[in-house]
């Protein structure tokens, strides 16, 4: 059920009311974020924020992918974002993604929202494995994931597109407890 809580944070839907919130993060997250998020860029505007939240409301209305912004436990405050999209049904299968704005990075906050959208993952929607992809050189983001206990796979070549060519991800993946099957 949403909105998913945990000690340090409040991960819910966004809501048009984030957008200039959503912008400003963004903003100030350029430097640590551009050179991974294709999405991210210097100019991002609250307009794009909004055509962001609308296409999230309607995958999550669809049960296509499931983003959510990462708030402060009052639900207020913009922390990032966190998704799960990429679902696989046949495979049973996600993929978890993660930014936090530049102010709040090296606080353990997406380690944290990891582990409870991973939870939300394999207890709301039932499914059996959620991956976490980082580009190879992205140190930041495979720290993140092994913090949330995610177990490195293997380098996946040309798994990921970005800036226009193929480039090589390092692969982690989450399951649930055998007790949870």
């Amino acid at each position: 059920m949403l909105p998913l809580d945990s000690a340090h944070l409040c991960i819910r839907p966004f809501r048009q009311a984030d957008a200039d919130a959503f912008a400003d993060a963004v903003f100030e997250s350029v430097g640590s974020l551009m050179a991974w998020m294709p999405w991210c860029h210097a100019d991002y505007t609250t307009d794009e924020a909004r055509e962001w939240f609308a296409l999230c409301a309607d995958n999550l209305q669809s049960e296509t992918s499931y983003e959510f912004g990462i708030f402060t436990p009052d639900g207020k405050t913009l922390l990032g974002g966190i998704s799960i999209n990429q679902i696989n049904r046949e495979h049973n299968y996600g993929n978890i993604g993660y930014w936090i704005r530049a102010s709040r990075q090296r606080q353990g906050l997406a380690s944290e929202a990891v582990g409870v959208i991973a939870a939300y993952g394999f207890r709301e929607l039932g499914l059996t494995r959620l991956e976490i992809l980082a580009q190879v050189d992205n140190t930041a983001s495979r720290r993140v994931a092994e913090k949330a206990g995610a177990t490195f796979e293997c380098v996946s070549r040309n798994r990921l597109w970005f800036d226009g060519r193929p480039c090589d991800a390092a692969m982690y993946a989450l399951i649930p407890p055998p007790d949870d099957l």
